[in-house]
């Protein structure tokens, strides 16, 4: 049974568990969606993602997070907090934030709604000194988030990452402290 971690306004933010591969696949799997994060993924993969998800909530008590739209009871996406665990990446270990939100639910501020729910309960429960998040240049929507959620771009951290096509690198990160987000609030 998924334990409820975070609530916001439209949604409810639960731990993925192995029954949602469907869903996932389903909603979130898909060329569009999938576009700039690596391509659609076989369904093994998922499930392996899932699994490494859930032992990193049992061990670190943070992961990935399905967003349940409380209106309709639908998954519309999924958020939260992992390491930086990219083999290219400088500054491996640092909390990492992203999302993922279906294409029939884009423009209406799920992202935002949850990341600023994520970005709470980074700095609050988990304890997060500063967070980062990864993205591309090609991913204008993504990095344009980020800057609304009032992270900067950190240029030191780029790197390329071979697993990406050329359009999608470098890779590209923005970082936020606790500090920063509390003068924001």
């Amino acid at each position: 049974m998924p334990d409820i971690v975070l609530e916001t306004e439209r949604l409810v933010l639960r731990t993925i568990c192995e029954d949602d591969v469907e869903e996932h696949d389903r909603h979130l799997n898909t060329p569009t969606v999938m576009a700039r994060l690596g391509g659609v993924m076989e369904r093994h993969e998922i499930e392996t993602r899932h699994a490494k998800g859930m032992a990193m909530f049992a061990r670190d008590g943070f992961s990935f997070l399905f967003l349940i739209e409380k209106a309709t009871g639908a998954m519309v996406g999924y958020a939260g907090i992992k390491w930086v665990d990219n083999d290219q990446a400088p500054n491996q270990g640092d909390h990492e934030i992203g999302w993922v939100i279906r294409e029939d639910r884009w423009r209406r501020g799920y992202a935002y709604e949850a990341m600023c729910g994520v970005i709470d309960w980074a700095f609050g429960r988990v304890g997060a000194p500063h967070i980062v998040a990864l993205t591309s240049h090609a991913n204008s929507a993504s990095w344009k988030l980020m800057e609304k959620l009032g992270m900067e771009r950190r240029e030191d951290l780029d790197f390329t990452d071979p697993k990406y096509p050329p359009e999608d690198n470098p890779v590209i990160q923005y970082s936020l402290t606790k500090h920063q987000w509390e003068q924001q609030q």
